[in-house]
C-alpha cells in the first residue's frame, strides 16, 4: 500500500506540545509502520490555517490522490485536514470516489473498513444537520426582524429607514413613483415608456437620475 503522510500546522500553534510538525510526523510514520504501509512522502503545510482548503501542500495531495498514485492518506488527527465539517464531508467523498483510505490516528479511523465508512454517513448526516440548522436559524432571525419593522438587508423601494437608523418607515416621494408604475403597468405600457412618463413628470430613482427600462424593471419585479 503506497501511502502519503499530510501534516499541518499554523503559526500561532507551531510550539504546542503534540501538535508540532515533528509530533505528527512522529505519528504519521509510526501509524504507517502498524498498517504495513510504503509511506513515500510526509507532505508539510507548516503555518497555513485549516480554514481554506487551498493550502499548497493539500493541493499537491490532492493532485497526487487524482492522478492514482496513491492509496491511502495518514494524517494525526483529522483537524489537521480541515476544521470545517462540511470541508471534511468533501473530502471524504472525495477519497471514497478515488478509492483512497483515510487513516487517521487521534480517531483511530481508517475509512478502508466498515467501521470508517459509517463514520463517514455520520458525518455526512451532521454536516447536513448543521447546514439547515443555521438556515432555519438565519429564516426565523430575519422574520422576526421583519415583523418588528425592521431593517433587513437591502431597503426596499418605497421605504426608507427611521430617525432610530433600525426601523423602516414609508418614503412618499418613492411611493408616488410606485404608485404611478403600478397604474402605468396596469394599462399596459412597456417599461420604457414608463420611464419617458415618470421623467417627464421630472421623478427620480433613489439616486437621484432619470429612470431607465431596467430600473423601472427592478420596481416592477416588487409587485409580484
Amino acid at each position: 500500500m503506497q501511502a502519503i503522510g499530510y501534516v499541518r500546522v499554523s503559526t500561532d500553534r507551531q510550539a504546542e506540545q503534540g501538535v508540532s510538525l515533528e509530533a505528527q510526523e512522529a505519528k504519521v510514520r509510526a501509524m504507517a509502520t502498524v498498517q504495513g504501509a510504503d509511506l513515500v512522502e510526509v507532505i508539510v503545510d507548516g503555518g497555513e490555517s485549516a480554514k481554506s482548503l487551498n493550502r499548497p501542500g493539500l493541493q499537491r495531495l490532492l493532485d497526487l490522490m487524482n492522478a492514482g498514485k496513491i492509496d491511502a492518506v495518514i494524517v494525526a488527527k483529522l483537524d489537521r485536514l480541515t476544521r470545517s465539517v462540511k470541508d471534511l464531508c468533501g473530502l471524504l467523498e472525495l477519497f471514497e470516489k478515488r478509492k483512497v483510505s483515510l487513516i487517521s490516528v487521534a480517531e483511530s479511523l481508517d475509512t478502508g473498513s466498515a467501521a470508517g465508512r459509517l463514520v463517514i454517513t455520520i458525518m455526512g448526516a451532521v454536516s447536513q444537520w448543521e447546514r439547515e440548522a443555521i438556515g432555519e436559524r438565519t429564516r426565523d432571525a430575519l422574520r422576526h426582524k421583519r415583523n418588528k419593522g425592521e431593517r433587513v438587508g437591502n431597503i426596499a423601494f418605497g421605504s426608507r429607514l427611521a430617525e432610530d437608523g433600525q426601523h423602516l418607515e414609508p418614503n412618499p416621494i418613492e411611493l408616488e413613483a410606485m404608485a404611478e408604475i403600478r397604474r402605468l403597468r396596469g394599462q399596459g405600457a412597456t417599461l420604457r415608456g414608463i420611464a419617458a412618463r415618470l421623467n417627464h413628470r421630472e421623478l427620480r430613482t433613489r439616486r437621484g437620475t432619470p429612470w431607465r427600462l431596467e430600473s423601472v424593471a427592478r420596481i416592477v419585479k416588487q409587485f409580484v
